[in-house]
């Protein structure tokens, strides 16, 4: 798909700090097509707490040859967890009228035509847009279960349906999350997830951070952020009790509950903090075994973990929880659904770890690129697009 207009709503600021799918999937849009990426605007609460200032800023950035980032001129209500229904529909209303004429402005600057509008699990702020705008297709991408997080509770479990059924398609990086999808719209796809694994060479790793590289192995380590909501404490617990020779290497920031956790006394618990992601392939370079141990929830079994595309390109053994999108990484990725099982799997991993297996992990790793991640989004808007030009 090359040569179109596609404009970009979502949950998330280009500014921010952390990985984020949607700028790796706007500056691939951007290598064929032109691009606008919108940042959320402030609400009236958060510009309140934060003492932010929407006037005090140029509101249309060029970041890249196609790509611009557009930040919204003017506040909307903060009313996210409203609990009464017809008062949360008529301010989101006016919000998305407020957000549709701000980004209106950057369309006519920009003389963006016929356009492709892209919703990054935008819920409320965009759910008018496709009625307001009225773009060549609308579609929302899914790339966790935000409904099973309390936040989103209150109106999501009733907003989100009616916004995945009325988009023209829903397009979702994991299996699962294009099943609860297709509930709602048949026209619901798994497109599967892009990482960019550019760093994630063993061969580029020459020398270890000596954090590290002191701890006797064998190390059975995990690298993301520390939090109860997503990881099994109990889990980690029990490997470190059960084989005081292994050392786990935790590195990350830590959640009031890790912090609070037994795995601080424990002597063979070795937590490393948060580290420049640009650090990340030496410290698992260091790696027997990577872990990924998620606690099974509602928020954690449709979720795509990136970071097991980051330690099979380096060609680690990994274990990891039994989810149902984990399966898809089975051929590669020891899965565990008990303790015993997790005991079992990272024995195995530390004890079988032949040439030919890294080299098949990694490869699998690379098939998951960005650039592949979004032909399969092009090849599902064609089919839209095509069909709507027969009727």
């Amino acid at each position: 798909m090359k040569n179109i207009d596609i404009v970009i709503t979502g949950l998330q600021s280009w500014d921010i700090e952390i990985g984020s799918n949607c700028k790796n999937i706007a500056l691939e849009f951007s290598k064929n097509n032109r691009v606008l990426f919108v940042n959320p605007p402030i609400d009236r609460l958060s510009a309140l707490k934060n003492k932010l200032n929407t006037k005090k800023r140029e509101h249309l950035i060029q970041v890249k040859e196609n790509l611009w980032v557009y930040y919204p001129e003017h506040q909307i209500e903060s009313i996210s967890r409203l609990p009464i229904d017809f008062l949360f529909d008529l301010l989101n209303k006016r919000n998305n009228k407020i957000f549709a004429q701000d980004i209106q402005s950057a369309i006519r600057k920009l003389k963006i035509k016929d356009f492709i509008h892209f919703c990054d699990s935008d819920m409320f702020r965009s759910y008018y847009l496709k009625e307001l705008f009225k773009p060549k297709a609308f579609v929302y991408y899914v790339r966790d279960n935000l409904l099973a997080v309390k936040y989103w509770q209150t109106q999501g479990l009733r907003i989100e349906p009616k916004l995945i059924a009325k988009s023209d398609l829903v397009v979702a990086n994991s299996p699962y999350l294009a099943k609860l999808a297709s509930k709602h719209n048949p026209n619901s796809h798994f497109v599967g997830q892009g990482c960019d694994l550019t760093a994630f060479k063993a061969e580029n790793v020459k020398a270890l951070p000596k954090d590290i590289a002191d701890i006797p192995k064998p190390i059975v380590g995990y690298i993301g952020a520390l939090k109860s909501l997503r990881l099994d404490i109990k889990v980690l617990e029990y490997l470190a009790d059960s084989r005081p020779q292994w050392n786990i290497v935790l590195i990350g920031p830590e959640d009031e509950d890790f912090q609070k956790s037994d795995l601080h006394r424990k002597k063979n618990v070795r937590f490393l903090g948060r580290k420049d992601e640009k650090e990340l392939p030496s410290y698992l370079s260091a790696f027997d075994v990577a872990i990924n141990p998620q606690i099974f929830n509602d928020v954690t079994i449709g979720n795509y973990p990136r970071k097991i595309d980051e330690y099979l390109a380096m060609g680690k053994a990994v274990v990891a929880t039994k989810t149902e999108t984990m399966e898809y990484f089975k051929e590669h990725v020891l899965l565990a659904n008990d303790q015993e099982t997790w005991l079992k799997h990272i024995e195995t991993g530390l004890g079988d770890n032949s040439a030919e297996k890294k080299e098949a992990r990694k490869r699998f790793a690379q098939e998951h690129s960005w650039e592949n991640n979004v032909n399969q989004i092009y090849e599902n808007i064609e089919k839209i697009v095509s069909n709507d030009n027969q009727r």
